[in-house]
């Protein structure tokens, strides 16, 4: 089947380069706004059994709210399947509603089952993220194939360039995360050819209150790298931070998949807890920050060639287990 890419218009800039990376060019689309709010959106290329993939992430911004983005690619997807898409699949690295994915109150939605459900409803064959915030909730959502990429050898590479001959550890911000820091401590230790030591941070949550603290592990003269998959507000980043400095961590670094950088981040990322702050390009930061002292911290990592190589292994056949191999 002949290859074809789109990309919504809020996920443009991030996809060309893939588009570029694959050897094409993101097919031509049209988007259009109506005075009443409504928007419609299709495609202006032949489509008819061609494997077509959409790029489309999913955070909100001033532009367009979350809401808008989902609804834009649902229709933008259905609009395709009608179509007659040979194979459709949806690329989004940054997958909205992925942290509801459990009843935690009585009554709760879980609404990262009814977004994979919806996905479903209007003919995704396939979806692709990148770092969702629960794996096996994710691959249990969906009925469909559901490919979970991984942003930790990008990680990986990076801090083992900057390692030097430091001590490291590698902490988990709270116990949920321990599985995710415990595979990059790994791979990083095999990287560096000597031992990197693990940590984590207390952390409860109940109605939007944290609270919690305490520090399990070694970080005493050492390098701690706080690795997770989302920064938000931040909070949970410098909670972990001021830990290991108690503790006496000599430098802390945060890295994280996706800069959410929601509310007052520029205000806590700036505190001097924190060294560096590492992120990937899945949600553009630069519309979320403004203070110097953060932007000075911050260093953003590339995806396109992971999400190109993987829509390459995908169109032909071939296989992404490796890819995911650090």
């Amino acid at each position: 089947m002949e290859l074809k890419v789109f990309a919504l218009n809020t996920s443009r800039e991030f996809a060309e380069p893939i588009a570029r990376a694959l050897g094409t060019e993101l097919a031509d689309h049209e988007e259009r706004e109506f005075e009443d709010g409504e928007h419609k959106s299709r495609p202006l290329e032949n489509v008819r059994g061609r494997d077509v993939f959409v790029i489309q992430s999913l955070y909100g911004e001033s532009e367009q709210s979350v809401n808008d983005k989902l609804v834009r690619l649902l229709f933008f997807l259905g609009a395709l399947r009608d179509a007659s898409a040979g194979r459709l699949s949806a690329v989004i690295p940054y997958l909205c509603y992925a942290r509801k994915d459990r009843k935690s109150k009585p009554r709760d939605p879980v609404s990262s089952r009814y977004l994979a459900t919806l996905l479903e409803a209007v003919g995704a064959d396939r979806v692709i993220t990148l770092d969702v915030h629960n794996l096996a909730a994710y691959q249990n959502a969906f009925r469909i194939p559901a490919d979970h990429l991984e942003a930790a050898g990008l990680f990986v590479d990076y801090f083992a360039a900057l390692a030097g001959d430091d001590a490291l550890t590698v902490v988990s911000p709270d116990v949920g995360g321990v599985k995710r820091a415990e595979a990059f401590r790994q791979a990083l230790e095999v990287r560096l050819g000597r031992a990197v030591t693990m940590a984590f941070v207390e952390k409860y949550r109940s109605s939007g209150v944290v609270s919690g603290g305490t520090l399990v592990g070694e970080v005493a003269g050492r390098r701690a790298i706080i690795i997770d998959d989302l920064i938000s507000s931040g909070s949970t980043i410098i909670r972990a931070a001021r830990a290991c400095r108690d503790h006496g961590a000599v430098g802390v670094h945060a890295a994280a998949t996706h800069g959410a950088f929601a509310h007052a981040a520029d205000q806590v990322l700036a505190d001097s807890l924190v060294d560096s702050v590492v992120i990937t390009d899945t949600i553009p930061a630069t519309q979320r920050l403004s203070s110097p002292v953060v932007l000075e911290k911050l260093t953003c990592l590339s995806t396109v060639a992971l999400f190109a190589q993987a829509i390459e292994r995908i169109h032909n056949g071939g296989s992404l287990v490796d890819l995911l191999e650090i």
